[in-house]
């Protein structure tokens, strides 16, 4: 809130303006679950990096929330804190996004426009729907003056690396030319989750149903949805690999056929920032770089924090 979050290998810096215009900023190690070699390998490492993301980011929201409240530092979360809010967190997203589509397609079949689980027009359906409640939350959190002012930092945010890759001077002005959309974004990644989770779903649902067929239809259902869940394991791995692998392919038309969908989503999740957004992210990537800062990075004044855990 009011602030950019950014990482840079394993340090995460957080800047915030607070409500009497001053820059606050802090930084800390990334909390990691990829310490073992064989959490970090292609294919392994994305769903422990989901979860990094997920803890790192609840974190750096509070602590903003707090500071643009009221600008002065508040308690740490503490750790049941922050595994009750990350575990409703994940129930509403899968309740949201699994649960509700699935219900929707068995709505359809109810209706006669559709099949049962085990056949192809049932997750064709399960797939619409997914989207549209994906693109109807987006829509519809968008009206919310708080979370425009979110969408106008993840802009700000993204302009600023891309003047820092661009490898000029990082200012304002500069930033401002810049487009806010990034093929490395997180809005990008959830794109390819929702896509790659309908082909695995249209594929391996139908499997498991020829291995395993329950005699009611609450058990089989109940079942499905429970290897939905489970699927969020492989499915966050292969979007990881996938994003990346499409951030590397340039600007061929293979690389720009891949990055398109999400960077036309990412016209949704971010909005022109002002200046003094753009001032906020600049801050945050000059902590996130730390030491290793160029000159070149002209951050404006700001005031470093430790945080309370330093």
């Amino acid at each position: 809130m009011e602030g950019v979050m950014m990482r840079n290998g394993e340090r995460l810096a957080l800047a915030v303006r607070l409500p009497d215009g001053e820059i606050l900023a802090e930084s800390r190690p990334w909390y990691t679950l990829s310490s073992a070699d064989w959490l970090k390998r292609p294919f392994v490492r994305g769903f422990p990096t989901l979860v990094e993301t997920l803890v790192n980011g609840i974190k750096a929201l509070n602590r903003s929330a707090e500071h643009a409240a009221q600008g002065e530092t508040g308690e740490e979360l503490k750790p049941w804190h922050l595994a009750l809010t990350l575990a409703v967190s994940v129930a509403l997203a899968l309740g949201l996004f699994v649960v509700l589509p699935h219900m929707f397609s068995l709505g359809m079949k109810w209706l006669g426009l559709g099949g049962d689980v085990e056949g192809l027009s049932f997750h064709a359906w399960d797939g619409l729907f997914k989207f549209a409640i994906f693109i109807g939350y987006i829509l519809s959190i968008s009206f919310l003056p708080d979370i425009r002012r979110v969408f106008q930092y993840h802009g700000a945010e993204h302009k600023v690396i891309r003047a820092f890759e661009a490898r000029g001077d990082v200012t304002p002005e500069t930033a401002a030319i810049h487009s806010r959309l990034h093929p490395r974004c997180g809005t990008t990644f959830l794109l390819f989750v929702l896509s790659i989770s309908i082909i695995l779903h249209a594929v391996l649902v139908p499997l498991l149903l020829l291995v395993w067929t329950p005699d009611g239809a609450v058990t089989k259902h109940a079942g499905t949805v429970l290897f939905k869940f489970l699927l969020m394991v492989p499915i966050s791995a292969l979007a990881y690999e996938a994003i990346r692998y499409a951030a590397r392919l340039g600007d061929g038309l293979l690389g720009v056929a891949l990055r398109a969908p999400g960077m036309l989503l990412q016209m949704l999740t971010t909005h022109e920032p002002d200046r003094d957004q753009l001032e906020v992210a600049i801050v945050a990537l000059r902590e996130a770089l730390g030491d290793a800062a160029p000159a070149t990075v002209r951050a404006p004044a700001y005031r470093h924090q430790a945080p309370a855990t330093e």
